[in-house]
């Protein structure tokens, strides 16, 4: 950050960490993340943070994105990673010369609208999970959506699929139960449950023309895809530096020597890996953003399962902070997981032969 100070939407995320989300996180990692929460976020301005001034947004620095990340992350994992699944669907809008940019992007910048999103499958190509058609002017949706969070807290949200023609296609639908459109009850997961996460039975959804957003050749969309998904998340070392936290305030002299020496290894990886997401080049380098993106993974591991060891038994006990921090370091490993990040995970943890 600069001489001024913090940026002020780093304020606002350090106030909402503090007064809303840190006090309740183990409550709301059992029972699910509250519209309430996610009220708090609409109010702090969050939700505008890569939206264009023009549209209301606050066109925010990359860095600043990234502390606002590890704050929410670190506060309350599951209410993050509700609340980031909104801000794909803006940056897509942003970028979009289409009606629907004029339509969404304004109340999605000021958080008058709530966006999710349902395309990670598109990265199990050639395999076709949702198909878009052509039919009536617009286009019918088929196939089952495996994983979309944010159930019944997002307004909107924006649906990925292959056209006949390998493009892929993004299109706006409302976030409800609809004509061709059926949700799954909420699925059972071992970390993030309170995410309301669920599954989506495609069976003709039906949306206009002017509710696309982008229609790109795969492979044009893959390649920025790639690109991304090599580079870490800052919610790991948001994660990762809450169980530091835990670990070097529970009283043990040797939990604080370890704390310590992850703490200095952790902000090494974070230096590194933040570099390279900053780097220009966005489609190279990509082996070296793997190999960090293992590395910062290696760290939230150790920091995780610290806590643990340093709780004893108490941290078996599902409201103990350092379980629900070791969970959601587990959830974000395969976060966004791509066939190369997984390979340069499972090659990393091999032992040397």
């Amino acid at each position: 950050m600069s001489g001024a100070g913090p940026h002020p939407l780093v304020e606002r995320a350090r106030r909402l960490a503090a007064d809303v989300l840190v006090p309740d996180a183990e409550r709301i990692d059992q029972e699910g993340v509250p519209a309430s929460h996610l009220d708090a976020v609409r109010r702090s301005g969050l939700l505008g943070l890569h939206a264009p001034e023009a549209y209301g947004g606050a066109a925010a620095p990359a860095a600043v994105a990234r502390e606002t990340a590890e704050i929410l992350a670190g506060a309350c994992c599951s209410t993050w990673f509700v609340q980031t699944q909104h801000h794909t669907p803006v940056t897509t809008l942003a970028a979009a010369d289409r009606p629907v940019r004029e339509r969404l992007l304004r109340p999605l910048a000021g958080g008058t609208l709530l966006a999710g999103v349902a395309y990670s499958y598109l990265r199990a190509f050639p395999r076709v999970v949702v198909r878009a058609t052509q039919e009536r002017g617009g286009w019918r949706f088929d196939g089952r959506v495996p994983w979309y969070t944010g159930w019944g807290l997002n307004d909107v949200f924006m649906l990925g699929a292959l056209t006949e023609a390998g493009e892929v296609l993004f299109g706006f639908a409302e976030a409800r139960a609809q004509p061709g459109l059926r949700p799954s009850a909420p699925l059972r997961l071992a970390a993030l449950a309170a995410s309301r996460t669920v599954a989506l039975d495609l069976d003709g959804l039906w949306l206009p023309e002017d509710a696309v957003a982008l229609r790109v050749p795969y492979e044009e969309w893959a390649a920025a895809d790639r690109a991304r998904t090599a580079n870490t998340s800052p919610a790991v070392f948001g994660v990762a530096r809450a169980a530091l936290g835990v670990l070097a305030e529970s009283g043990d002299p040797q939990a604080a020597r370890t704390a310590r020496a992850l703490g200095a290894r952790l902000e090494r990886v974070r230096s590194a890996a933040y570099a390279l997401t900053d780097d220009p080049a966005t489609h190279e380098r990509v082996e070296e953003r793997l190999a960090v993106k293992t590395d910062a993974y290696a760290v939230l591991s150790a920091a995780t399962t610290a806590a643990v060891v340093a709780g004893g038994g108490r941290a078996m006990g599902l409201d103990n902070r350092a379980q629900r921090l070791a969970r959601e370091g587990l959830f974000l490993q395969v976060q966004g997981q791509t066939a190369d990040v997984r390979a340069a995970q499972l090659a990393a943890l091999a032992p040397p032969s």
